[in-house]
């Protein structure tokens, strides 16, 4: 494995790369590495000749600047777990290297920008499209490789990819998840014990909701009922539940079975926030 931090250094592996017609997979991290990334970085190591991952901690796409603060730096450990996945390059830039000045450019994904996390999160999509724009034109890959957990932000970047023409083909792979259910995410390192054991309920309202729409009840009900079982529990707050149209990401009012319909749920176990999803009539 060869790490690198200087955009130069990969031009000239890029261009070796290309004179010997090898496809390269890119999986761009933030780092705290868990098996959700490593299941990434296996699928692209299936699908591609060569296998870039990127660790860099984005503080453009944080409007919490205590959540970026407090975000896990377990550099040593992560690449441990890379060379162990056999991946080939890892490029970990400086802040410096990435943002040589603040950028001036606003992106806007319509719809996305406001509703859900786009309204809980002022600003985070916009921080997201820029650095992940910025090292698709460093790394320049075939395949980009992508969780379902962070449904929204796949909508955002297939939106960026189409509407900015990069040729880069997205693959999502779907959501890795602890024995109990828990979807795995860099931010459970920040649980403490009562909290880890409660989180289980994200993924088992998801579970109940979908059921009960499945067999027939009600969205409101649902979704009341849904409302009802976090306000029981002291240890969460919820901040939504909420039914949408998967490729657009518009929230509905009625479960239509025949729309490509998410659950989706966002909820604060302590000060730690957690996002989960599932797919309903995929």
């Amino acid at each position: 494995m060869e790490q690198f931090n200087e955009k130069e250094k990969w031009s000239e592996i890029w261009l070796e790369a290309l004179k010997s017609n090898k496809t390269i997979g890119f999986v761009p991290t933030m780092g705290a590495l868990h098996q959700g990334h490593l299941e990434l970085i296996r699928t692209a190591k299936s699908r591609c000749d060569l296998v870039v991952v990127s660790i860099f901690v984005n503080p453009t796409q944080f409007n919490n600047s205590s959540d970026f603060e407090n975000y896990p730096n377990t550099l040593p450990t992560d690449l441990d777990h890379l060379r162990q996945e056999n991946v080939d390059f890892v490029y970990t830039p400086s802040p410096e290297e990435i943002y040589p000045e603040s950028p001036e450019l606003k992106l806007y994904f319509g719809p996305l920008e406001s509703n859900l996390e786009g309204g809980f999160r002022p600003g985070h999509f916009n921080g997201v499209g820029i650095v992940v724009s910025k090292l698709f034109h460093i790394i320049r890959p075939h395949f980009a490789f992508f969780g379902q957990k962070d449904l929204q932000q796949v909508a955002v970047i297939q939106r960026l990819v189409r509407d900015l023409s990069f040729p880069i083909e997205l693959v999502i792979v779907p959501t890795k998840r602890e024995s109990d259910g828990l979807a795995m995410s860099s931010r459970n390192l920040r649980l403490n014990k009562a909290e880890r054991e409660t989180a289980t309920i994200l993924f088992h309202s998801l579970i109940k909701a979908k059921k009960e729409l499945i067999e027939g009840k009600a969205w409101f009900e649902v979704q009341k009922e849904i409302q009802a079982d976090f306000e029981k529990n002291q240890l969460t707050k919820l901040e939504y539940f909420e039914l949408i149209e998967t490729a657009s990401f518009e929230i509905q009012t009625e479960f239509n079975p025949s729309k490509k319909s998410s659950l989706v749920v966002a909820a604060y176990l302590g000060e730690i926030r957690l996002i989960d999803n599932i797919s309903i009539n995929f």
